[in-house]
């Protein structure tokens, strides 16, 4: 496969820095962004081996004349777009009668409103250069089984599969496939609000016995991005251990 321009939004940690490495890894080129720059990136930049193949803009996706200056800067630098994952989001933890009105904003402004945002500037793009392409919503299996404290969350990333299942229709006869990855829990920094008991729970109930790894969730996208899924989309593919099985 030639070089691809891969973009990643959310790519400072976790498993966004698992997926921008992965995709570095591959020879690609990669262009994130993230509200703020993290060590992480900070060497990646000052890695002569990579850093010609990586791009990076502190961007808050969930502003909407931020997300499209991101998806232009990344066109102006590099041409095209061939895939894009929506990775960034924020996790926050409480009963929905108690959660404040700032926090169901800040979750549904840079979970669901910010990956809208970015993807409706990248697909105009696509469209136009009519070369087809993949995108890949990180969306969890809290969008599909619910958990309790997390409904706003929740409803985010349902609504990223919701997408994910329209955009499939829509950009399909383009030649660019829509799918959406639904981690389980992960040991990275979104798993950290739950406590040892709820941690211990979750891997009792889990067929492998185990939290996830962010390189079990970047080999599945790596794949949903690959040749090898070009005729694979509209399609939800869980990573999780068996949790939902």
């Amino acid at each position: 496969m030639s070089e691809r321009v891969v973009v990643v939004t959310g790519g400072s940690r976790g498993l966004g820095a698992d997926l921008v490495r992965s995709f570095l890894d591959s020879g690609d080129k990669v262009a994130t962004c993230s509200r703020s720059i993290s060590p992480f990136l900070e060497k990646l930049l000052a890695d002569e081996s990579v850093a010609s193949r990586l791009y990076y803009s502190a961007v808050d996706v969930a502003d909407r004349a931020a997300a499209e200056s991101f998806v232009r800067e990344v066109y102006g630098h590099w041409g095209g777009i061939d895939v894009l994952v929506n990775n960034a989001g924020v996790a926050r933890d409480g009963v929905l009668g108690l959660t404040s009105a700032d926090d169901v904003d800040t979750v549904i402004d840079l979970n669901l409103k910010g990956s809208i945002f970015v993807t409706k500037a990248t697909v105009r793009k696509m469209l136009a250069a009519g070369a087809g392409g993949r995108i890949v919503n990180v969306s969890s299996v809290v969008g599909l089984t619910g958990y309790q404290g997390l409904s706003v969350y929740s409803a985010t990333k349902a609504g990223l599969d919701g997408m994910t299942r329209s955009l499939a229709r829509e950009l399909g006869p383009r030649g660019i496939t829509v799918n959406s990855v639904a981690p389980g829990y992960l040991s990275t920094e979104l798993s950290h609000g739950l406590t040892a008991n709820q941690l211990e729970q979750i891997c009792r109930r889990t067929p492998l016995g185990r939290l996830g790894s962010p390189s079990d969730v970047s080999a599945a996208v790596q794949f949903l991005t690959s040749e090898s899924a070009s005729f694979i989309t509209g399609h939800v593919m869980v990573v999780d251990g068996g949790l939902t099985a």
